[in-house]
């Protein structure tokens, strides 16, 4: 390994396998937050079904609980498969390939919790006001997500790239 300089960049100064290292570390802290949050809002809606009013819903509204409860094990599944995938390439110096697929993994799981939050919105939102106005509420949040989770970074991306938007080297 060669000795780091003031001027080197974090990923100038390391060899592949120490990058990716440093990125699968990265990757667990963010993904710690999701993961969580994914899995407190499954326990939630396992525990609806042992309630009184559950058995007083409508059939939308259970066929929208069943689709919400599907969609939440998914998303949980999805946040925690880096974890699994860790477990059988870990010894095999498979470092870089992992960050790839974990980071592909946690996209498609922060979008399947972000779909449960918005299902889970409308859900309860209809159960409580039995009024459309629970899908505005909810179609409302979801825009908020898309801004917060992708228009606020990719701006930020393009700002900080100078307009270019391709993958950092």
């Amino acid at each position: 390994m060669r000795e780091r300089t003031m001027g080197d960049s974090d990923d100038e100064k390391q060899d592949p396998e120490e990058k990716a290292d440093r990125k699968w570390t990265e990757m667990l802290q963010e993904v710690r937050v999701a993961q969580t949050g994914a899995q407190i809002l499954f326990g939630f809606l396992i525990s609806v079904v042992f309630t009184p009013r559950f058995t007083q819903i409508s059939p939308a509204e259970r066929a929208l609980y069943d689709i919400t409860v599907v969609l939440g094990a998914t998303a949980t599944g999805t946040l925690i498969a880096p974890v699994a995938f860790h477990r059988f390439l870990s010894g095999h110096q498979m470092m870089p390939e992992l960050v790839r697929y974990g980071a592909k993994l946690i996209t498609l799981g922060l979008v399947l919790l972000g779909i449960t939050v918005g299902a889970v919105l409308v859900l309860l939102l209809h159960v409580a006001t039995h009024s459309p106005v629970a899908w505005v509420v909810a179609g409302t949040v979801m825009l908020w997500f898309a801004v917060c989770w992708l228009l606020l970074p990719w701006i930020a991306l393009r700002r900080g790239r100078g307009g270019k938007l391709g993958p950092s080297t």
